[in-house]
């Protein structure tokens, strides 16, 4: 008989486990898509979840076409704003920047960001490879959050010609753009964010180890061994206590099941605030976004949207929303 085994507890892929640098995720990669051009990211402020009921999308389920229960996350997304345009061309060791144009009408909440550059400041430059947009948020129009400073990211403009893409990315210098210029109903994302933050948490937390037998001495929630007599020095690979959260994480392949905007009396065409305000948050104001499941985050953290790497499921037309719970969430 061969010697017990099993596989390790807690995954080296996500190592090393300290605290993100920023609360704006980081996006390293963007896939090529056929349509556009057009934006292939946005983002918005985490309200909270609920659940709506929706007619069965799916066509091969047994309950195709029937009414189901579906949770969902609340996602406000009001209208970002594009600040520059930057342009990159590659070489041999990858994307390097080699121009870029900002806008001339920016806001002065952008002064507690960074050093405001002159306006209209930069030029075109004659070969480049790659357009992306410069954008940021305005929190100010978020009552759920406390803060007025943007956070500023880079969003890929894909699709067509690398021509198209420059003249489609300098129509949207210093305007406004909103989530339907990236994405519809129906169709699947990847949503990055960072995670809640727990602190410093011990071993059997941390990692999910099994708590030693009660006649080990003092200690049960504790790691069995620091590893082997040589190499004679704990290795990274060991678990042991540290920082748990506030980790940047990506949620693959999430689907659109509503977004919903202002109509034509400025008034949003549905109600999502449950009474008395989402926990930590307060009433949504703004458009928003129901996502399909849960997503990574607390209240009040930016949420990041990206065209998905790796779907394997077909997007749909939209989805019928039947009925949206606005019952309290206080204490959930």
């Amino acid at each position: 008989m061969g010697s017990a085994h099993h596989p390790r507890r807690g995954s080296m892929a996500y190592y090393p486990r300290k605290r993100a640098k920023s609360v704006v995720p980081r996006i390293r990669s963007w896939p090529e898509i056929e349509d556009g051009p057009r934006l292939q990211g946005f983002a918005g402020y985490k309200a909270g979840m609920t659940h709506v009921f929706t007619v069965d999308w799916r066509k091969k389920t047994t309950t195709a076409g029937q009414e189901i229960w579906t949770p969902v996350t609340v996602i406000e997304v009001p209208p970002m704003k594009v600040a520059a345009v930057r342009f990159y061309i590659r070489d041999e060791y990858g994307l390097k920047t080699c121009g870029e144009v900002w806008a001339e009408n920016l806001d002065e909440e952008l002064k507690r960001r960074l050093n405001m550059p002159k306006k209209g400041y930069g030029k075109v430059p004659e070969e480049y490879d790659e357009v992306r947009v410069i954008a940021y948020t305005q929190p100010k129009l978020v009552s759920g959050v406390p803060k007025k400073a943007p956070d500023i990211m880079e969003i890929r403009v894909g699709g067509g010609t690398v021509e198209q893409r420059k003249d489609y990315a300098l129509g949207l210098l210093g305007k406004e753009i909103k989530f339907s210029d990236f994405k519809t109903p129906g169709k699947f994302v990847d949503v990055i964010g960072i995670t809640k933050g727990k602190g410093f948490q011990g071993h059997i937390k941390r990692f999910g180890v099994k708590l030693l037998d009660h006649k080990n001495s003092k200690h049960r929630r504790m790691i069995g061994t620091l590893g082997p007599w040589h190499p004679d020095w704990v290795r990274y690979t060991v678990p042991q206590a540290g920082q748990m959260g506030f980790h940047q994480r990506t949620e693959y392949n999430k689907r659109i099941v509503k977004y919903v905007d202002f109509g034509e009396d400025n008034k949003l065409q549905m109600e999502i605030t449950p009474k008395g305000g989402f926990p930590h948050y307060g009433e949504v104001r703004n458009p928003y976004v129901l996502i399909h499941g849960s997503v990574p985050g607390t209240a009040k953290r930016l949420v990041r949207f990206r065209d998905p790497v790796r779907q394997v499921l077909e997007d749909v037309d939209d989805i019928e929303v039947t009925y949206v719970s606005t019952e309290s969430k206080q204490g959930v």
